[in-house]
């Protein structure tokens, strides 16, 4: 998990809270807020916990004060997710979603013109849904995320459910 910042038309910041599996490289959500704290990271994850019936064993995280927090500490521990935090000033310990990361402000945020919260959240969810359903990836033999996800969906031996 991690952040993206970027801006609407009229210079109002907000932020993007990613989160890839990186295993399947499939992105399951992409939450857009102007201020996001801890507990709407916790929010996030309970919807991905309910929604998609998932919950990583291991999530690599940076020590940004959204995943220091104590809502999202304890939501980890109540779940039996281990928190694996990286080196202050070491983007290179969290590989996956630095490249994810790049290609969706290469791919989605650098090509838009947000007028909204509501329209930056149209437009990268139907980047995201692109992103996981029709974009073949070399790491995953030619495969797309959900194509990799569904083949090793009941082979738990293949998947670390560890995300970023």
């Amino acid at each position: 998990m991690d952040f993206v910042s970027d801006q609407l038309f009229n210079g109002k910041k907000f932020r993007a809270l990613t989160i890839v599996d990186n295993f399947s490289r499939k992105c399951h959500a992409i939450y857009v807020g102007q201020s996001i704290k801890g507990q709407d990271v916790v929010s996030v994850m309970e919807r991905i916990k309910v929604y998609q019936s998932i919950v990583p064993q291991r999530i690599q995280v940076d020590n940004g004060s959204e995943f220091i927090s104590k809502d999202f500490d304890k939501w980890a521990y109540e779940n039996g997710v281990t928190l694996d935090y990286s080196r202050p000033g070491k983007p290179t310990d969290n590989p996956f979603i630095e490249s994810f990361n790049g290609s969706f402000r290469d791919e989605c945020l650098n090509v838009n013109w947000f007028l909204s919260l509501e329209d930056a959240f149209n437009k990268i969810e139907a980047w995201r849904q692109e992103y996981n359903s029709y974009r073949p990836h070399r790491s995953l033999n030619g495969k797309t995320p959900n194509e990799t996800e569904s083949l090793y969906k009941y082979q738990p031996e293949f998947s670390t459910l560890e995300w970023s």
